[in-house]
């Protein structure tokens, strides 16, 4: 009797799905700094800043840098961070991104698409940053300070965003110094709508809302949500800290559409309750988005 492993199709679609994403986040990526970024002297963060201010200075091809720069990251990455498991789909990105960058760049217009250096940063953020959003969903990365920000972390415990901001600080001055101090704003501004472009991609708009209500009819308000608003609802009790009472807190997520009828809900039941609304990007579970994992 022969027996079918029902999780091999599953498997290979789940490898080439994330092969799609990341050669598509590169190619991209590649498209973006060619006619956004390199054109107007725009350094982006990292090692593909540090790429674009190697070519202006001694002219060298800015893939090429972004691959060679790389090579000895993630030969570090590989020891220090636990082989090639972890390091493979990083090594592929730069890979794709690299020859992205050196092979389109004939093919792609040599002076950008706008004069306007503001809106090639823009831009460039934007495509730049769904080019992330798809690599990181597919468990990549571009290399460059993100390793790096990794293997610190673990090593010396340094924070991941401090990395990160130690690094596009250091490659945003040395742009300053090379191309002149408004080059310098313009990649300040094009790093912070890549990486909104990239939260974007990653977690979706921001489409539910969360809300702890602090009451004295917990049940009243609960059942009216759960009936009328077809939402679950999680209690537990805490103390005042001022008055020393006993309250019960419920909390509750629902879509942003449905945040006036909570609010109705709550305060026709109980006029002195305290109600605080959060704002979420996207919830998984019952109700909402699906829970499936390959």
């Amino acid at each position: 009797m022969t027996v079918i492993d029902i999780k091999r199709p599953a498997l290979w679609r789940g490898i080439i799905s994330d092969l799609l994403l990341l050669t598509t986040g590169g190619v991209l990526s590649g498209i973006s700094l060619n006619i956004f970024y390199a054109p107007y002297e725009i350094a982006p963060s990292g090692v593909s800043g540090l790429s674009v201010i190697l070519n202006h200075l001694v002219g060298t091809p800015i893939g090429l840098m972004v691959l060679l720069l790389n090579i000895p990251i993630q030969m570090l990455a590989y020891r220090m961070l636990g082989g090639w498991r972890i390091v493979l789909k990083t090594i592929y990105v730069v890979g794709v991104y690299s020859l992205a960058i050196d092979v389109l760049a004939p093919y792609l217009p040599a002076h950008g698409i706008t004069n306007d250096r503001l809106l090639s940063a823009i831009f460039g953020g934007i495509l730049g940053g769904i080019a992330g959003g798809l690599v990181y969903r597919a468990g990549g990365s571009f290399g460059g300070s993100s390793t790096l920000a990794l293997i610190l972390q673990k090593k010396l415990g340094t924070a991941f965003n401090a990395t990160y901001l130690y690094t596009d600080g250091l490659v945003v001055t040395l742009a300053g110094l090379v191309f002149g101090w408004e080059s310098a704003l313009y990649a300040i501004v094009a790093i912070y709508v890549d990486g909104t472009a990239a939260d974007y991609v990653l977690e979706g708009p921001s489409t539910i809302r969360t809300a702890m209500v602090i009451t004295n009819k917990p049940q009243e308000i609960a059942d009216l949500i759960m009936t009328r608003l077809a939402r679950g609802v999680t209690s537990w009790t805490g103390t005042g800290m001022y008055t020393g009472q006993t309250r019960h807190v419920l909390f509750v997520t629902v879509r942003r559409p449905e945040v006036a009828d909570l609010r109705h809900l709550v305060y026709s039941t109980d006029p002195r309750a305290f109600m605080v609304v959060g704002q979420g990007h996207t919830a998984y579970g019952e109700g909402f988005q699906s829970t499936d994992v390959r």
